[in-house]
């Protein structure tokens, strides 16, 4: 094992809103040893998430960005090849902290969920059943609390976490409408994800009007992955004590200076929203639970999960950049091997 070399991406300069390839570059160093309480890991599927243009940069961040030369902090599921951990045994498979790269050394707390044998894919771990899965199941049950016959409404629709969307609401008994960039999205929510009707933001000049066309009893529930002008818009689609979730920021590209736009103080005050924030890394706890539901309902059928996976190590650098442009086609992965 001495003789092997790790290969890694690391991050080398700080980008300014969304990274880009130029800020990362591939790098060799001595195959890692775990010292003692730790685990070596060898990944072999690594996450791209939208969350990492937050890592990568310091513009509003709200944890620690990245240090320069160092990997990329990332999400991955791999194989613990060495353990001086008693908790942990060499040939268990684990979803955590362990960056882009090969190998890994971590500690115990880097895990974030053992990986139980399952018939599904082992990539999965990093998509259905990884942070977008649980994403979804997490903040739609515990912010959203849909019952049947009400009414959702999903940005980014057909993208990581509103893919997953889409398909619980449709499990939970309410009618879904989704919000995306292309008929071909749009197309691909309706016949796979549970949306019963999708607008294509790009195509229409008021996004407003288009919402209560297509809502036209108005969303008990606002699923948001954007903010920016679709917020604006959805707002005024709540019904009255509505639940609004705010999952993500993707249309603003940078947070310096602070963006702008239509106050909606008097819509939440009115109609008596509740606006609640949702940080997937505050609810740890619930991991195993959620992911045990998340595999139950794809082995019987109930949920599908699409995954684009690019081989090598050497697709990672402009990975962020692709997501960001809506060029992935299901959840965007990484294979080591």
């Amino acid at each position: 094992m001495g003789a092997l070399v790790n290969r890694q991406v690391r991050l080398v300069s700080r980008p300014r809103g969304i990274p880009q390839t130029e800020h990362f570059a591939l790098a060799t160093e001595p195959m890692p040893a775990p010292g003692k309480g730790e685990i070596l890991i060898r990944n072999r599927y690594l996450s791209v998430d939208p969350a990492q243009r937050g890592w990568a940069n310091d513009e509003g961040n709200y944890s620690a960005p990245v240090p320069l030369d160092a990997p990329m902090r990332a999400l991955t599921v791999g194989e613990i090849i060495e353990s001086n951990a008693p908790e942990f045994q060499a040939g268990e498979f684990v979803y955590g902290w362990f960056g882009w790269q090969i190998y890994c050394v971590a500690t115990p707390d880097a895990v974030l969920r053992r990986v139980q044998p399952s018939a599904l894919p082992l990539s999965a771990n990093v998509s259905l059943l990884g942070i977008n899965g649980l994403t979804a199941y997490l903040a739609l049950h515990g912010l959203g609390d849909p019952k049947p016959g009400e009414h959702v409404l999903v940005s980014t629709a057909a993208g990581s976490v509103g893919s997953f969307v889409g398909q619980l609401a449709q499990i939970a008994g309410c009618r879904a409408v989704g919000l995306t960039s292309s008929a071909e999205k749009a197309a691909l929510a309706k016949a796979r994800y549970g949306y019963q009707d999708m607008i294509n933001y790009r195509e229409i000049a008021d996004l407003a009007a288009a919402i209560r066309e297509a809502c036209p009893d108005g969303n008990d529930i606002f699923f948001d992955n954007t903010g920016g002008s679709i917020a604006d818009a959805a707002v005024r689609s709540m019904r009255l004590r509505g639940r609004i979730i705010q999952c993500g920021t993707a249309a603003n590209a940078s947070w310096t200076p602070v963006p702008t736009g239509p106050r909606p103080e008097r819509e939440i005050l009115t109609r008596r929203l509740r606006w609640s924030g949702f940080i997937i890394f505050d609810h740890v706890s619930e991991f195993e639970t959620a992911a045990a539901r998340l595999t139950q309902f794809a082995l019987d059928g109930k949920i599908v999960h699409d995954e684009e996976i690019l081989p090598g190590l050497e697709h990672a650098p402009g990975a962020i950049a692709r997501l960001y442009r809506g060029e992935n086609h299901g959840k965007l992965i990484i294979a080591v091997d």
